[in-house]
């Protein structure tokens, strides 16, 4: 009895799981990885996904099961990568690099804010954006502290600075790893497609804040030297783990761009990049900082997102959007922009994405009645859904968690961030991000 009621109603139920998640997701009373591993056993235990993916005779079709809905290319590319940048900073090198960088400005704080946003867009594109911001935030202490300056200027345009370079490649951004394990794109679409209108975004961005924050960047002509002659000469502190690190991460990197020469999925080659320098580690140590919560968050989300789409809950949401669109696929481009611009500031912008990129898959569908189709290559449904999901986290505070973790830490050091302040800045720079966005879209893809 039960079992029929379940299998008559599973879209709801499945809905009703996935909104309940995402509520405690947003109100964080219970750890989100908690959260995304009990609504996946929920969904398990009453049958919304089978086990095992099968054969349907009757139906003459395939029957996916729960191991064909965890994307695990999106699984093994993030513990690779995490492995190697922890590995890699170990030795101290991106923190000498930030330092050279600095020394590069003689000591001007404006030309300082915009090195600092400018190496923090570059490294959240090739690392991810919380080991970016904790890389960075020492750095900007040491810089406040010698200019006698308030450090928040500085916090506030880096963390906006790295979800915007997050936004560029591939691996900047866990929901750009989710769209491109679900369209099928590659590094270098990420590089092609995305990184000159981000450079745009950034240098635009950038230059608002610094005539914002004018008024706070000064300095005496001695503590400008102090900064310029910076000794950055004991930052290096494993001279041979830093040769090892870099090489293998540089060599990974060349594994992403020559993807489409090879074929050789990005996952492969961060997992062998991260293989071959723990053979060099105590394995055990570097495991213990893998963000094994943000990994299980991701499997449990995966899972109960399956059961949602394998209940027909996507192909309904997909219907409806068309519906609503009308089928005009400028239309559903700048609604996904925006949408998921204003709900990336609002919910965490990885469970937003990882609903939204099956919705999009299904919305593209040739075989989807009113599917909307684009005949130039990939879809700008994607690129509006990455801009928007990506850009839109520097609309508040909790709207990424490299905000969170600035946040946090600059409350601990004495210069607490108030919800409104960063919401000041944050959202006049979503605002230009998503203006700009659109123009880029509809000039590139849809005029």
């Amino acid at each position: 009895m039960l079992q029929e009621f379940i299998s008559s109603h599973g879209m709801v139920i499945s809905g009703l799981i996935l909104i309940i998640a995402y509520v405690f997701i947003a109100s964080e009373k219970i750890q989100k990885s908690v959260v995304a591993l009990v609504g996946a056993s929920l969904t398990l235990l009453l049958g919304l996904l089978p086990f095992h993916g099968h054969f349907d005779s009757g139906l003459g079709e395939y029957i996916h099961g729960v191991f064909d809905y965890i994307e695990f290319e999106v699984i093994f590319l993030l513990i690779g990568m995490m492995i190697l940048v922890h590995i890699a900073s170990r030795s101290g090198v991106f923190k000498w690099m930030a330092l050279e960088l600095l020394k590069m400005t003689k000591g001007h704080p404006k030309l300082v804010l915009f090195t600092l946003a400018a190496f923090t867009a570059v490294a959240s594109a090739f690392l991810d954006n919380v080991t970016t911001v904790v890389l960075m935030m020492p750095i900007t202490f040491v810089i406040a502290k010698e200019f006698d300056i308030d450090p928040i200027p500085f916090l506030i345009t880096e963390v906006l600075a790295s979800n915007i370079g997050g936004t560029a490649t591939l691996i900047g951004d866990p929901p750009n790893i989710i769209i491109g394990a679900k369209a099928g794109l590659s590094f270098m679409d990420f590089i092609v497609e995305l990184a000159p209108i981000i450079s745009v975004i950034f240098i635009v961005c950038i230059s608002v804040l610094t005539f914002m924050f004018r008024k706070q960047l000064k300095a005496t002509p001695e503590k400008m030297e102090h900064v310029a002659n910076i000794d950055n000469s004991k930052t290096i502190t494993d001279k041979w783990l830093m040769i090892r690190s870099v090489t293998t991460l540089l060599l990974v990197i060349l594994g992403f761009v020559t993807h489409d020469l090879t074929g050789i999925p990005a996952y492969v080659f961060a997992v062998a990049g991260a293989s071959f320098l723990l053979l060099f580690e105590k394995p055990k140590e570097i495991y213990q900082d893998v963000e094994w919560l943000t990994i299980f968050f991701f499997i449990g989300l995966f899972i109960i997102i399956g059961g949602f789409e394998a209940n027909g809950g996507i192909s309904f949401l997909a219907n409806k959007l068309i519906e609503i669109t009308n089928g005009s696929l400028n239309l559903a481009t700048m609604l996904i922009l925006w949408g998921s611009g204003i709900l990336s500031g609002i919910i965490d912008n990885i469970p937003y994405t990882a609903t939204m990129a099956p919705l999009i898959s299904e919305l593209i569908n040739p075989a989807n009645p009113g599917a909307l189709i684009y005949e130039g290559g990939h879809s700008p449904l994607w690129w509006a859904l990455s801009l928007g999901a990506c850009l839109g986290g520097n609309l508040t505070i909790i709207g990424a968690a490299a905000n969170v973790i600035v946040s946090e830490t600059a409350t601990s050091k004495g210069h607490p961030i108030s919800f409104m302040r960063f919401m000041k800045y944050g959202a006049l720079v979503t605002f230009i991000s998503l203006a700009l966005s659109s123009i880029y879209l509809f000039v590139r893809y849809l005029h």
